[in-house]
């Protein structure tokens, strides 16, 4: 059955605060959901590989990186499975947006409360620690929308991304009990399209594909993409990225493109994001996403280098603190070995830049270091080192204020001169 429209005049409900605990321990990798104020040693004595899920504690005082991403433990077994997951999205070709217009990253908000960026639409949802970060928590079937001036903030080329948690489900039949539903309104109704000619059911994100479908002019329409590989029960977090271009929209879930739809129907001007697990199954599952980001599109990367002498990207993202690149980032690493391959008379400066949160000096050092990780990456890509130099700006050359999440994220960027 259709969803219903929704009405797009939301209204942020009353968040609930629960002070229970619930725990599953059926084995030693369970996640574990701890609800209510607890201490940081009562947290510890959780084993090492099990997730814990925390609200009503502060996340205010955990630091951040140049990119808002929260430390994590366990930082050498991460470092571990980089390489693998690089190779994993070596043929990515999803790049995002060069203009931010909404970035959260959860930093300062209040584990318990709702999340002061966004708008609730149905149901609840809270902030939250989980598996060392900032998440936003759903309740089932939660609906919320990002809080912004105007009902009409996506521009007719945009970008969205996020990470979202797939829960355990070894002890389930198949893979498709949880997911996250993405609904597009055209402002003032929920995927309503020209003179009400039809509708489309919210975008359904797997964690091994998505699909969508609905009924235009008459004709139904459904489309679908699902990777085996992906396939697997294990809880696991996957980066979810959409990309809008004038009609056309493609889907990815982690480096797998699950969507690609030519032409839409209609021009999205808002979106809503849902967690939903189906009603029967009767374990707790954490429903929960970060790093939520909403870009503008632009022109292509070598129709931008001819016009302005050079492109500038926020889609080449690094670990916490240091210079290791993040492997969402290959989209845009992928485009820009390709130009360069194309066009053997293209030479570049790559300068990397920072916002002002941290000491002056740190943000110079570790911008130097990423501008030569994005150098080494290139050249892994088969680019001649020779055709590259590198320089490490840090916060002394801004764009935006730094006084919001999205100057910030606007701030933080690689540069690509060309010399």
């Amino acid at each position: 059955a259709m969803d219903s429209i929704l009405n797009s005049k939301k209204t942020q409900n009353e968040t609930k605060k629960s002070g229970d605990k619930e725990t599953s321990k059926e084995g030693t990798n369970k996640k574990v959901l701890v609800r209510g104020k607890n201490n940081k040693n009562e947290v510890e004595k959780e084993s090492s590989d099990k997730n814990v899920l925390i609200r009503g504690k502060s996340n205010e005082n955990q630091s951040p990186n140049n990119n808002g991403v929260y430390n994590t433990a366990n930082n050498e077994s991460v470092d571990e499975n980089k390489n693998e997951r690089l190779q994993v999205f070596s043929k990515y070709n999803f790049v995002p947006g060069d203009k931010i217009i909404f970035h959260d990253d959860l930093i300062g908000e209040e584990n318990g409360e709702f999340p002061s960026r966004w708008d609730l639409t149905e149901g609840n949802a809270e902030n939250a620690a989980f598996d060392n970060n900032n998440v936003i928590n759903f309740d089932n079937k939660s609906i919320i929308t990002p809080l912004m001036e105007t009902d009409e903030y996506l521009p007719e080329v945009f970008t969205i991304e996020f990470d979202a948690y797939y829960d355990d489900e070894r002890m389930a039949s198949y893979v498709y009990h949880q997911l996250y539903k993405l609904r597009f309104w055209n402002g003032d109704s929920y995927v309503v399209l020209p003179n009400k000619l039809g509708m489309y059911n919210p975008i359904k994100v797997y964690r091994y594909g998505a699909s969508l479908s609905g009924k235009i002019k008459g004709q139904k329409k459904d489309f679908k993409g699902f990777e085996e590989s992906l396939k697997e029960k294990q809880p696991v977090w996957r980066h979810i990225a959409i990309a809008f271009n004038k009609r056309s929209l493609k889907v990815f879930v982690d480096e797998f493109r699950a969507l690609n739809i030519p032409n839409l129907g209609f021009m999205p001007k808002m979106v809503s994001i849902e967690a939903y697990t189906n009603t029967h199954i009767k374990e707790p599952y954490t429903r929960v996403i970060k790093n939520i980001r909403i870009a503008e599109g632009g022109k292509k990367l070598y129709d931008r280098v001819m016009a302005d002498g050079k492109f500038v990207t926020r889609g080449i993202l690094f670990d916490v603190n240091k210079a290791t690149i993040k492997p969402e980032s290959m989209g845009v690493l992928n485009q820009v070995a390709k130009m360069m391959q194309q066009h053997t008379d293209l030479n570049f400066s790559i300068e990397g830049h920072t916002d002002s949160d941290g000491a002056e000096d740190y943000n110079l050092q570790l911008s130097q270091k990423r501008a030569a990780a994005v150098k080494d990456a290139l050249s892994g890509l088969g680019i001649d080192g020779s055709r590259m130099e590198t320089k490490g700006l840090g916060e002394s050359v801004p764009v935006s204020d730094n006084t919001s999440p999205e100057g910030k994220a606007n701030n933080r960027r690689v540069e690509f001169i060309k010399i």
